[in-house]
């Protein structure tokens, strides 16, 4: 989203494989969850400083600030695809990540439940991007949020030729020059 919206930024990687980094009271103080990710805007409301959490949340929080990418208009729906991406794909995907990528020892259960649910949201995405381009009909952030998760396709074993709409929109938010470049930030610093 900052490169979407050209806006200047700074990176901070915090490893949370540590398991430290995130419980820095320094840290803490921006993200009372200790998680990732986390802003702090100098410029915020009436130009003082806004530390802002979750990732749904910063979002709103950017496209307010620079008027773009949550169309009035669509508002509703990019709320409600905000919200699937919130509560769905993102907590579905992680544990399908965890179980089936970073736990060394493979645990049936976990990898055959979180796979079929993030196949199961494969499809739910599908039938909605088989009737319209993006999410919201235009690009959003609801888009924004989604395509990260979508990006590690490959990660809970599922192959985008069995869902075509998906495969169609995933190719064109990867042709976006921002993206290209908001992708390649965790692996620069």
């Amino acid at each position: 989203m900052l490169e979407e919206c050209a806006l200047a930024y700074n990176v901070h990687k915090i490893n949370i494989g540590t398991n430290r980094e995130q419980f820095d009271p320094d840290y803490l103080k921006i993200n009372p969850n200790g998680k990732i990710p986390s802003i702090v805007d100098p410029d915020g409301p009436g130009g003082k400083p806004i530390s802002m959490m979750e990732s749904g949340a910063i979002l709103i929080y950017l496209a307010d600030k620079t008027g773009r990418f949550f169309p009035e208009t669509s508002k509703y729906q990019v709320l409600q695809w905000l919200m699937f991406q919130m509560g769905g794909v993102g907590p579905m995907f992680g544990q399908a990540h965890h179980f089936m990528r970073a736990k060394k020892d493979e645990v049936p259960y976990g990898s055959e439940r979180y796979g079929n649910e993030a196949k199961r949201l494969y499809g739910v995405l599908n039938k909605r991007l088989s009737e319209a381009a993006y999410l919201a009909d235009d690009y959003s952030i609801a888009d924004i949020a989604t395509y990260p998760w979508v990006a590690r396709h490959e990660w809970h074993r599922v192959d985008l030729a069995a869902f075509p709409a998906v495969k169609r929109w995933y190719d064109t938010i990867a042709g976006r020059p921002a993206v290209a470049r908001g992708m390649q930030i965790p692996f620069l610093n």
